[in-house]
């Protein structure tokens, strides 16, 4: 059987993201402490950075979430009946095969819908699904998670994923926002598979995030070369340090860029001069680390009931399912 070629809705072009990143530096690098959204690691060296980054042995979350969907993909198959599958950030949609494989098993799925920000990700991750799963329609949409869930067809009963802890990288009142949008799409009775992050022992958070082979550094700083080279910049990169720290009473790490020294920073396609003390911090990402009953109060109060739980052994990381109520 051939499969059907992949469809697509485009929210967002690269017009749109570049008057986002210029947005974001002037808001951002103007505030007071300076801080960058994520978002903008991954040009195509971050990706690659970061997919080397889920491969060390510091970086528990990737392997530890992928070993609980192995454990559990039949059984989230089974209780949801999805027939559309639906993945926010989807990136190459990796783990999420594993989903794909028990809704195909179980006989009720029938599409997948990845949304990513990266059209050229997202249509090389759409073309290599519908060459592998045949039977099973892809339509990508080019969009971010927190402004375009409106773009996601309302078709057959959904199961929406959201993998990789990537909602801790959300402030607790942009988390709730995003929930809340999100159960608003969703029917009475359609689902959400939530992987998370878990508080730990700190150590084992902090390694995670400062390998000493320095490539979660490297990546850090790819933030900066993007600003170079979108907003012609002159950040001086090597002379910005990586920064991981562990905010107790937020329970978040933190990642920063620390300045070396006093300097001055121009963006020329800005017309902006940003001025850093001798050791001032940029902040580029948070990540929220969660407890299962915070989980639980997150998800009900924006619409959501937890209809099961699953941890690895150690208790490191979680995969919630929980369903869209009334």
């Amino acid at each position: 059987m051939l499969s059907e070629r992949p469809t697509f809705d485009v929210r967002l072009t690269p017009a749109d993201q570049t008057r986002a990143l210029r947005t974001d530096a002037v808001t951002g690098l103007t505030a007071r402490p300076k801080w960058l959204r994520p978002t903008w690691f991954y040009d195509a060296r971050g990706s690659m950075l970061f997919d080397e980054i889920t491969r060390l042995p510091e970086y528990y979350p990737t392997r530890t979430e992928r070993s609980i969907l192995t454990v559990h993909a039949a059984d989230i198959a089974a209780t949801t009946g999805a027939e559309t599958l639906v993945e926010l950030g989807s990136g190459a949609s990796d783990k999420t095969r594993l989903l794909i494989e028990a809704g195909l098993d179980h006989g009720t799925l029938a599409r997948f819908v990845p949304l990513d920000v990266s059209e050229s990700a997202l249509r090389a991750a759409a073309a290599t699904l519908a060459a592998r799963y045949p039977k099973l329609a892809v339509h990508g949409v080019v969009g971010d998670f927190t402004r375009h869930l409106d773009a996601l067809p309302d078709t057959g009963h959904r199961l929406v994923v959201f993998l990789g802890g990537t909602i801790g990288n959300l402030l607790p009142p942009d988390r709730a926002r995003f929930l809340a949008d999100l159960r608003g799409v969703l029917h009475p009775g359609e689902w959400l598979l939530l992987g998370t992050d878990l508080v730990k022992d700190i150590p084992t958070l902090l390694a995670a995030y400062d390998d000493p082979g320095g490539v979660t550094a490297d990546f850090n700083r790819n933030v900066l070369r993007v600003l170079n080279r979108e907003l012609a910049g002159d950040f001086p990169v090597d002379e910005f340090a990586h920064v991981a720290r562990w905010d107790a009473e937020g329970e978040r790490i933190e990642m920063h860029l620390r300045a070396g020294r006093a300097l001055t920073v121009t963006l020329a396609a800005l017309d902006l001069t940003i001025e850093f003390a001798d050791g001032e911090d940029l902040c580029t990402e948070i990540s929220a680390k969660f407890r299962p009953a915070g989980i639980a109060a997150e998800l009900s109060a924006a619409g959501f009931a937890v209809a099961d739980l699953w941890t690895d052994p150690a208790d490191a990381f979680a995969v919630t399912l929980a369903r869209a109520v009334p």
